[in-house]
């Protein structure tokens, strides 16, 4: 890790390319984004993600779990990229990557687990 940054600012790179990557890859951003450090796990909590026709869906019979299934997917495919991200902002590898998504909140939490503490 560079160590002339601080965690904020290495925590703001990382929310920064993750909702960018949602825009790129996903059709669009969260409403809020935050990153967060704690020792060898990089947590980054996304608010707002769902989109008009989601939000109807998860009222739906069955929608919740196909909302779940698809996003999950989409996520499953671009894990690489998510992971090259994280380890390239702090400089540690990625060992692997956790997420789910809450259809009642429109949240979406991801859990990077690293090869090293950051000390920042």
């Amino acid at each position: 890790m560079n160590e002339t940054r601080t965690r904020g600012q290495v925590e703001a790179e990382i929310t920064a390319a993750i909702t960018q990557f949602e825009r790129d890859h996903l059709g669009r951003g969260p409403r809020e984004a935050r990153t967060f450090i704690v020792q060898d796990l990089v947590l980054v909590r996304l608010k707002g993600i769902l989109t008009p026709a989601e939000q109807q869906l998860a009222r739906e019979p069955g929608g919740v779990e196909l909302i779940k299934q698809m996003r999950s997917r989409l996520i499953e495919a671009s894990t690489a990229v998510l992971e090259q991200i994280v380890s390239e902002k702090t400089g540690a590898r990625v060992l692997s990557m956790h997420t789910d998504i809450s259809t009642r909140t429109g949240e979406r939490i991801f859990v990077f687990d690293l090869d090293d503490v950051l000390e920042l």
